[in-house]
């Protein structure tokens, strides 16, 4: 594949140049260049983020299958998770360093390896578990970081960087997670294939994918000297939350909206079928796909009304403490059907409905976040920091899925509802704050003359 990387670098090449002839003509021609090259990504992206999708809405149910209990499950959810959160500090400047085209094929080696392992039923799936963990965090760092390099290298326009990401989130993370749920629930139920089909079909899409990065992206590296051990990255962060109460509090917000998000992931499979009802998990994940699509239109909607963010999240945070509370209300309130095999109930659909409305705020968050971090964080030591509240957040995560067979659902729904009411209030302290800081350095801006009104 390494034959071809000198042609495809051309086009960068050759936009350069035409540039420099600025007449009507040639300016056209640079961005065809940047089309071809921004569609081969948000392309390459979009299979990659299938192959992630296409096994969450089965993941659960795929383990309850082959005999194993909440406890078990919650244990392999951990396995994932943990190696995740330890692979996830040090994948970005490995990366960084072996190369980013390197890092991408390594996603799709490891996850594709991770979806073959789920053809066994013994324990020896947890190995499965792990390589998936090490999966998603290159998933979530070396693709973008080529993709910026790629384009400076290239020398595009650095304002044309949001219109490819804006393009591969609204795919990848949008209508390919909703697709991705329909596919797989088609694959699973009405074709009958069983619950372990969505994961080769993943494996397909991984393949499919890798041939695209091998025959296409050049490779590029970071900053090699930004080698730094944790311990001193860790002392930089501390600094800044230290000297800061936003920054703190930014960071405490996240954890806790993101603490009670993984939660649900595992939670949301046995709280609709607690019977072992037969309801449609792909549809329903697709639901929720929908639901969280529809939350990030709504804040795009909201930021482009110039609306405060500070203000408006309070609401986000305490509507999703309600949703997580609902299914601790409904197991109090409407009784459950016993029936083995029934569809889901009246309290299931209530639940559902709470769901929904709970993925709407995790699609408002992520918008909504990113313009907050974007104000209060500085950006130099913004993964850092960011990762310095992950650590704890994820330790957390790991601790309660780990026994999770300690707690009933409800309380562990309690438990994230809790979290976010906390975020909520967290949020108006940070808005309060905020505006202090502001009120603050204005009143320093007065001028001399308005002394003598206090005297």
């Amino acid at each position: 594949g390494d034959f071809l990387l000198p042609g495809v670098r051309g086009p960068g090449g050759g936009g350069g140049r035409l540039e420099l002839g600025k007449s009507g003509k040639d300016r056209v021609a640079t961005p065809t260049a940047f089309n071809a090259f921004k569609n081969n990504y948000v392309l390459v992206y979009s299979l990659m983020m299938s192959g992630d999708w296409l096994q969450g809405p089965y993941m659960y149910y795929l383990y309850s299958q082959y005999g194993f209990d909440k406890g078990d499950i919650g244990r392999l959810f951990v396995a994932g998770f943990g190696s995740s959160m330890l692979f996830g500090t040090i994948v970005g400047s490995l990366a960084d360093r072996q190369g980013r085209k390197r890092a991408c094929i390594t996603y799709c080696i490891t996850y594709i390896l991770s979806c073959i392992t789920k053809h066994s039923p013994h324990y020896r799936v947890l190995l499965g578990r792990i390589l998936g963990g090490v999966a998603t965090s290159l998933l979530f760092s070396a693709f973008e970081s080529w993709l910026v390099a790629e384009h400076n290298k290239r020398g595009y326009d650095p304002q044309w960087l949001s219109i490819t990401f804006s393009k591969a989130i609204f795919l990848g993370n949008g209508l390919i997670a909703i697709i991705a749920g329909l596919f797989a629930n088609l694959l699973a139920d009405n074709l009958g294939f069983g619950p372990v089909a969505p994961f080769d079909a993943a494996a397909c899409f991984l393949a499919i994918g890798m041939a695209i990065i091998m025959s296409s992206w050049s490779e590029n590296y970071g900053d090699q000297s930004e080698g730094k051990d944790l311990m001193s990255q860790f002392k930089v962060a501390a600094k800044a939350i230290a000297s800061d109460e936003k920054i703190a509090l930014l960071g405490a917000i996240q954890s806790l909206f993101e603490g009670s998000m993984y939660t649900f992931v595992f939670l949301w499979t046995p709280a609709l079928s607690p019977n072992d009802q037969d309801i449609p998990h792909g549809f329903i994940f697709a639901t929720f796909m929908l639901s969280s699509m529809l939350g990030s239109s709504i804040a795009s909607r909201l930021l482009a009304r110039k609306m405060k963010v500070e203000g408006y999240m309070q609401i986000v945070f305490a509507v999703s403490a309600f949703t997580l509370f609902l299914p601790v209300a409904t197991s109090l309130l409407v009784p459950t059907s016993s029936v083995k095999g029934s569809g889901i109930s009246f309290g299931g659909s209530l639940q559902l409905l709470g769901f929904c409305t709970f993925e709407s705020c995790v699609g408002i968050f992520w918008p909504s976040i990113m313009k907050m971090r974007s104000q209060y964080i500085p950006e130099e030591a913004r993964s850092t920091i960011m990762n310095f509240f992950r650590i704890p957040l994820n330790l957390f995560v790991c601790v309660v899925l780990y026994n999770v067979n300690a707690f009933p659902i409800t309380v562990m729904f309690g438990m994230c509802s809790i979290f976010l009411f906390m975020a909520a209030i967290l949020q108006r302290r940070l808005m309060l704050v905020a505006d202090l800081h502001k009120l603050s350095t204005k009143s320093q801006e007065m001028t001399a003359q308005d002394e003598p009104l206090n005297p």
